[in-house]
């Protein structure tokens, strides 16, 4: 005969608290943590605008009900729009997601940590339009968190592994932090946390093959946005659900993580912003970056002598070939972003890597597919164990080409990034560059300056209102 089941509520689950004691009462004192997240709020909005050249993308954003205006609503940066800040942050979620250009985190889980300015700045410029006094210091604050959060969750915890997207981690970030943006209580924080895990989480169905779509690009939209409701309904009172990880048969362990608990490298603190990753040069998969950087250095090279390949190798780490290792047919964009083959391909001909460069027009040159046939992957132990390093956290490919006449070029290994930690000083003027570009997409010369200014001056930056840093990218 079973025990019977006790109805004593349990206490939360420490995961639960962790997150919460670290929303709601930790200080972020670094400030290099600060700076970084300064160019990643600049970084991250200019992904945004430059989404907002592609149709695919803008059917998608505005009201649910079109027409429909929100007296006081968010307002969404380089559009027209003004919503509910749960609207608000699905639009800005999808809009800095779609070219998979906005910044990456690499562990035992990946993700896009700056998916949560979203909700983050949505939230935030709502509530500053309802007359709360929110400075853009807060969003920073509320990124650095966000980033901790998702970040040290991804270091020793594969989500992927058990079939589910890293939206999740997403999710939770954003509801711990705007749930204390929007000042719940130190109990709510908790609730809200809970219904975060509680929801039915994200199959990477749509990132793989046979079924790779664009619902990539909104995912973490979808999340954030998400995420804003769970915290607005936990601020009602709404109960939560104390061990809704580690409750026998139901809860998060059992049903979807194969019954293991989450093991910590590490206390949050302020590192993952710290590390963070930038995309820099490529709006291409991260674990690509230093491929694509490779074969934008052999384009010189080849570019005279792409029918004389023989075969290209790309020496890699193993979460590369998981994930971006494809060979057959590439149905569409997202299908072609996350195929190395495809990434170094056209560097090789092109001397080029943009977002352009997945579209049909481009991808319909048949030499790309050619050459992708030529390229084959092969894992390098070393690198493997370089990328896992907490010292090190590298990414590194290798590219060395054999020529039909059996002579070979010198092997290209690129270990690093230029938007990694290590290079970080080269990267940073290529990233603001990057950013004027963006700006230049949406805004007249006087009102991009303006916008460059003020993200250029730290003090200043996080002194102005959040409803008017907002307002100088309204079109």
């Amino acid at each position: 005969m079973s025990a019977p089941i006790s109805n004593v509520r349990p206490k939360p689950d420490k995961v639960l608290t962790d997150i919460a004691d670290y929303a709601t009462k930790y200080s972020i004192t670094s400030r290099d943590a600060y700076e970084t997240a300064r160019y990643c709020l600049m970084d991250t909005l200019g992904c945004g605008f430059e989404a907002l050249e592609y149709p695919a993308c803008t059917k998608l954003l505005g009201p649910i009900v079109r027409g429909t205006v929100v007296p006081n609503g968010a307002k969404v940066p380089g559009t027209q729009f003004q919503l509910d800040p749960v609207q608000a942050a699905f639009n800005l979620g999808a809009m800095i997601r779609w070219l998979d250009f906005n910044d990456t985190w690499l562990a035992a889980e990946w993700g896009h940590p700056s998916d949560n300015l979203g909700g983050i700045l949505m939230a935030a410029d709502w509530l500053a339009r309802n007359g709360k006094e929110v400075t853009m210091r807060d969003v920073l604050t509320g990124m650095i968190k966000a980033h901790e959060i998702q970040g040290v969750l991804a270091l020793e915890n594969s989500f992927n592994r058990v079939g589910l997207d890293h939206v999740v981690l997403v999710k939770v970030a954003s509801t711990a932090v705007v749930a204390n943006m929007l000042g719940c209580s130190y109990e709510e924080v908790v609730n809200a946390v809970s219904h975060a895990w509680l929801d039915g989480q994200s199959l990477r169905t749509y990132r793989h093959a046979p079924n790779t779509g664009s619902r990539k690009s909104w995912a973490a939209g979808d999340a954030t946005s998400r995420a804003v409701r769970l915290a607005l309904v936990a601020q009602t009172g709404e109960m939560g659900y104390p061990s809704v990880l580690t409750a026998k048969t139901w809860g998060f362990y059992d049903v979807l993580f194969k019954g293991n608990e989450f093991k910590f490298q590490r206390p949050f603190g302020s590192y993952v912003m710290e590390h963070v990753l930038f995309k820099i040069s490529f709006p291409a998969e991260f674990h690509a970056q230093t491929a694509a950087e490779a074969a934008m250095s052999l384009h010189p090279v080849v570019k005279n002598r792409i029918e004389d390949i023989k075969t290209i190798v790309i020496r890699t780490h193993e979460a590369a070939i998981r994930i971006i290792d494809k060979k057959g047919p590439l149905d569409n964009p997202a299908d072609r972003d996350h195929c190395i083959q495809y990434m170094v391909a056209v560097p090789l001909l092109f001397g080029r890597l943009s977002a352009a460069d997945y579209e049909n027009d481009v991808a319909s040159d048949p030499r790309i597919d050619n050459l992708r046939e030529k390229i084959v992957c092969v894992e390098d132990k070393q690198f493997t164990k370089d990328y896992h390093d907490p010292e090190k956290r590298s990414i590194a490919n290798a590219l060395s080409v054999e020529f039909k006449d059996g002579k070979k070029l010198s092997e290209v290994v690129v270990e690093y990034p230029i938007g990694h930690k290590r290079r970080r000083a080269e990267g940073i003027p290529h990233l603001v560059s990057k950013f004027e570009r963006n700006l230049a997409r949406r805004f007249p010369e006087k009102q991009r300056k303006a916008i460059l200014d003020l993200c250029m001056d730290q003090k200043k930056l996080e002194q102005t209102p959040v409803d008017e840093f907002v307002d100088s990218m309204v079109i």
